[in-house]
């Protein structure tokens, strides 16, 4: 019980901090200042949903979900507006691109997860050789998501009419 209570008050404390760093990046003008670099560009949606996944997938690399969902989001959030991105279409983006980015080399957090609770005989090769099939798997999911936006929109339009 002590442990679990240890656990959860590292993640209220994350979310707490990275509150706390939304606001301030916002008071000081950053979220303006992004928002003004990447208009500057002159993207079009295409482009700027690649961009965003691009940056997303690499920060899936080094950090944890909670981290990129909680820091990051409220900066491409306000942005999608300006692009004509629907937010649960770029929700289910993000989702896709971060569980393809917690298999990919060269961190691949849920292979080290794995090889902590396998057995000594399964190496790290192996189980980087198992996962390639997945991440195939997704970034076709990714592709056709892009693609054909009603496969992932079509059960919220159905339940939210």
């Amino acid at each position: 019980m002590f442990l679990t209570a240890k656990t959860s008050a590292m993640v209220c404390w994350l979310f707490v901090g990275s509150a706390i760093f939304s606001a301030a990046f916002a008071l000081l003008g950053g979220q303006e200042l992004v928002e003004t670099w990447v208009l500057s560009m002159n993207l079009s949606k295409t482009e700027f949903l690649i961009l965003s996944q691009v940056l997303i997938f690499i920060l899936g690399w080094p950090l944890e979900w909670t981290e990129i969902i909680v820091i990051f989001m409220p900066i491409f959030i306000p942005l999608l507006d300006n692009f004509g991105v629907d937010p649960l279409f770029f929700g289910l983006l993000v989702a896709l691109n971060l569980q393809t980015a917690f298999l990919s080399p060269p961190v691949a957090m849920a292979a080290f997860y794995l090889k902590g609770v396998s057995p000594k005989h399964v190496t790290l090769n192996q189980i980087f050789a198992g996962m390639l099939p997945f991440m195939g798997i997704q970034i076709l999911a990714i592709v056709l998501l892009y693609q054909f936006p009603a496969i992932g929109m079509w059960l919220p339009q159905v339940l939210y009419r």
